[in-house]
């Protein structure tokens, strides 16, 4: 929890305090790249770290990220310039990469499925505070300090993570096996090909126009680095993300699902505090609240999705949650012009409630549904996938909200037309001070921004139906389950409701009093199958 509480705060925690970077070390034109960069390097690190943690374990790369990270944290405390600092956020982002995928996965490792929400539940509650409370200490810290101890201050928190996973994360004892072979040459091209296409979309509309020179050129290197890095992993050995990510019907529709989640989690976490400032009239602090209740209603549904998916099952529990939350947002655009704040905040707490049940079985299924030598691979790539559908996200409701505010603009009445800014780099700065501003004008442009958000938020609601189609269409009806028992039936799936392909030969069956794969020493699993042993001697 602790190692999550890193990789959260440094996500938020330095938006707050961007104006005093910038004035202590200048590159305003090229700041948004202190996110962009610690952005870049996690998404494209999540599936190698996947992989690498299914070679050698949970605790050596859980470790070498926290020691990477705190590396990053210290180097940026010292950065001189804000090339610099930037090339340091990066090495943070190379650090947070192995925090986020490997803490899911361990806690995979440590409960069996019936027990996950409750510590998956407290993971989304110390994700949310951090994310919630990131900015507010960011400004802070800011404010009555040098913003150099925002990355000072993790490395003491850093350093007692570091203490207690070294003492008290005991891993399950794994035969031995040939020196396992790593595929450094997938995983350099998986990097370059998730930098190139991330860079595309990130800075494409912002530093360049979309279908400019520089856009094209890294899309089109982004394509060939994709084709490159296939040939690679076909002729892997132990390739970094293997074929079977995709080949199984499980985790193919999860991916898809959460590359959705991704993109429709864009709409209010961006374009909410803009709407809530521009068109409500709320401060920025009123606004992050309004933003914030949803992330009241996540931890909570998320902890109770558990009973759902054990009588329903996870696909159907899903189902359940990514509907509601369709509909949810397809109630925004409905809202009245300029309405309350309390209208929104509503809407919110519902959506974290409906992802709640969404988001979370579909986790735990992927996760029981493999055994513990290809657990990290498998979170690895749906977390991945869902990183992606963010940056991919942002570019595209982006231009929409561009395109509907420039349409608006130009289709303004001659009366105003005068009054209004000229470009759309000019509208955001009108709307901090509409006194500047006709009375007429700052209303027509609360109506424009109005609008764009309802169209960002319809392209939301599109985004949730095509997870729940990629469900309905791709998904077992009952999840496989790994060692353990079917969830949401009464009778384990068929060998055609997750078709398979192993790269190597299944193991032989274990006797029946062997212990579950996932019955590492000290875990809840390993106590159930000692008491199921013992009922067996006592004649139960």
């Amino acid at each position: 929890m602790l190692a999550m509480a890193l990789a959260a705060l440094d996500s938020t925690i330095i938006s707050t305090a961007v104006p005093q970077i910038v004035g202590d070390l200048g590159g305003f034109t090229v700041f948004s790249w202190l996110f962009s960069g610690y952005l870049l390097a996690v998404t494209v690190t999540l599936p190698v770290y996947g992989k690498l943690s299914d070679t050698f374990g949970r605790k050596p790369v859980l470790l070498v990220g926290i020691v990477l990270f705190l590396i990053g944290s210290l180097l940026c405390a010292t950065a001189w310039n804000m090339a610099s600092l930037i090339a340091f956020r990066i090495v943070q982002g190379l650090g947070g990469g192995a925090l986020q995928g490997t803490v899911q996965t361990v806690a995979a490792d440590l409960y069996p499925h019936r027990e996950r929400p409750k510590i998956q539940a407290r993971l989304s509650t110390v994700w949310a505070t951090s994310s919630v409370a990131g900015p507010a200490l960011g400004g802070l810290i800011a404010s009555y300090a040098d913003w150099r101890w925002i990355f000072l201050i993790n490395l003491p928190v850093g350093l007692v993570a570091l203490l207690l996973i070294a003492r008290h994360l005991h891993e399950p004892i794994r035969t031995e096996r040939a020196r396992p072979r790593v595929d450094w040459a997938g995983a350099l091209g998986i990097f370059s090909c998730g930098a190139l296409l991330l860079t595309a979309l990130v800075q494409g509309g912002v530093a360049w126009p979309w279908f400019s020179g520089p856009s094209l050129s890294l899309l089109a290197a982004s394509a060939a680095c994709a084709a490159i890095t296939v040939a690679i992993e076909r002729r892997a050995a132990e390739p970094i993300i293997p074929g079977w990510v995709w080949r199984r019907r499980t985790i193919a529709a999860v991916n898809l699902a959460l590359g959705g989640l991704g993109l429709l989690m864009i709409a209010p976490t961006v374009f909410l505090p803009t709407y809530a400032q521009s068109v409500l009239g709320l401060s920025p602090t009123a606004a992050g609240f309004v933003l914030s209740v949803m992330t009241l209603s996540w931890p909570i549904s998320a902890a109770l999705s558990s009973r759902v998916y054990l009588r329903v099952g996870f696909r159907q529990c899903a189902l359940l949650g990514i509907g509601l939350a369709a509909l949810i947002l397809l109630a925004f655009p409905l809202l009245p012009y300029p309405g309350s704040p309390w209208q929104p905040a509503l809407i919110m707490f519902l959506l974290g409630a409906a992802l709640g049940l969404f988001q979370l079985p579909l986790i735990i299924g992927v996760q029981s549904s493999v055994g513990w030598a290809e657990r990290g691979t498998a979170t690895g790539s749906i977390l991945f996938c869902r990183q992606v559908g963010q940056s991919v996200g942002a570019a595209l409701f982006g231009a929409v909200a561009n395109a509907t505010m420039a349409a608006r603009l130009a289709d303004a009445p001659d009366a105003i037309a005068g009054d209004l800014p000229e470009d759309l780099d000019s509208v955001s700065r009108a709307l901090e001070h509409p006194g500047e501003l006709s009375a007429e004008a700052a209303d027509y442009l609360r109506r424009a921004m109005d609008a764009s958000v309802d169209y960002v938020y319809l392209g939301a609601a599109l985004a949730a139906v095509l997870s729940l189609l990629a469900l309905i269409l791709l998904a077992p009806r009952v999840f496989p389950t790994h060692g353990e028992e079917p969830v949401g039936g009464t009778t384990p799936p068929t060998p055609e409701a997750d078709t398979a392909v192993r790269p190597h030969a299944a193991p032989a069956p274990e006797p029946e009093s062997a212990a579950p794969p996932d019955a590492g020493p000290g875990t809840v699993a390993a106590k159930e199958h000692a008491e199921r042993e013992r009922a067996k001697r006592n004649g139960s």
